[in-house]
């Protein structure tokens, strides 16, 4: 795992402890519905936090026989849990407290202590997202933040992103449902916070599931590792054409490469091998991530005197 994605998620789950511990001393004093909404998600951001350093340690075991190309999809999996995680505990626990305190809305105690945990609870995540931006911004390579999400073959990152993202609006939307509900006396609107925090959850829960879905089918490399492929096969002076061409990610840091080339019809089959040794030397060069690379060589059928 990249040492960035390592140090966010480290950052992340020492924050999401402390605040899923202060939020909870504060619904016990407060008795707030969206600070019980907010405690379970802290519980199931930590738990996260857990499972993706879980999928990192497993995903570096060696090959066998019956997994011939590794482990490395481990941390796409984890990362999978992680969406379901956070949609079953985080957003449908908000969602149903929501329901419940709407159809039973009761005032709010001690509302400055829940109000003081929570503005405590946004500079920890807030450092969390701050670690998590500057490890993402190492790798983002002029992205937009949508594209990075999008497209990132590194899981953690993408994933610790929208958790510290959706913690701060959840937090947020705390704050204010508290806020609304003690200047007009009215609790319903902490009902409504926590209903809003499930939703919020929900959405950020299907958009990591999606991408993680996406990884674990298997993702083609990057346009731009695909041209460097391509350039460092076309650069061998005795294969005369990139046929085709198929990339595959087994996990973040591998990739499957098969091609098929057109060699020069004048080499001899020792000759033929080197060249195709060669070819694949120059991919790993080109692109270190290429661990496993099979070229299936056709001779050319072009006369070489025309």
């Amino acid at each position: 795992m990249h040492e960035g994605s390592r140090r966010a998620i480290r950052a992340a789950f020492w924050a999401n402890l402390g605040v899923a511990i202060t939020k909870f001393c504060g619904f016990l004093f407060t008795g707030a519905t969206s600070l019980l909404a907010e405690v379970l998600h802290s519980v199931a951001d930590t738990g996260n936090q857990l499972l993706l350093l879980l999928g990192a340690a497993r995903a570096q075991r060696p090959a066998t026989p019956s997994h011939p190309f590794g482990y490395g999809r481990e941390r796409y999996f984890w990362a999978f849990i992680v969406a379901v995680v956070l949609f079953t505990i985080g957003s449908l626990f908000a969602i149903s407290k929501g329901i419940e305190a709407l159809r039973e809305p009761h005032e709010i105690e001690r509302p400055a202590w829940a109000m003081g945990i929570l503005v405590v609870a946004i500079v920890l995540e807030s450092f969390s997202l701050r670690i998590a931006v500057r490890s993402a911004n190492q790798l983002r390579e002029g992205k937009s933040w949508w594209e990075f999400i999008r497209h990132a073959k590194m899981p953690e990152l993408p994933v610790v992103l929208l958790e510290d993202l959706g913690a701060l609006l959840g937090l947020a939307i705390a704050l204010v449902a508290i806020a609304l509900a003690v200047w007009t006396g009215n609790p319903v609107y902490d009902a409504a916070g926590s209903l809003a925090i499930g939703i919020l959850l929900g959405v950020i829960a299907i958009v990591l599931g999606v991408e993680m879905k996406s990884l674990l089918i298997g993702e083609s490399a990057s346009r731009r590792e695909e041209g460097a492929i391509r350039e460092a096969m076309e650069s061998h002076p005795k294969l005369l054409r990139l046929v085709h061409l198929r990339t595959q990610h087994l996990g973040p840091e591998e990739l499957l490469v098969a091609a098929r080339v057109e060699l020069d019809p004048t080499l001899s089959l020792p000759e033929a091998a080197r060249v195709i040794d060669e070819a694949q030397e120059l991919v790993r060069a080109r692109t270190p991530t290429a661990r496993q690379i099979y070229i299936e060589p056709e001779l050319s059928r072009r006369d070489p005197t025309s």
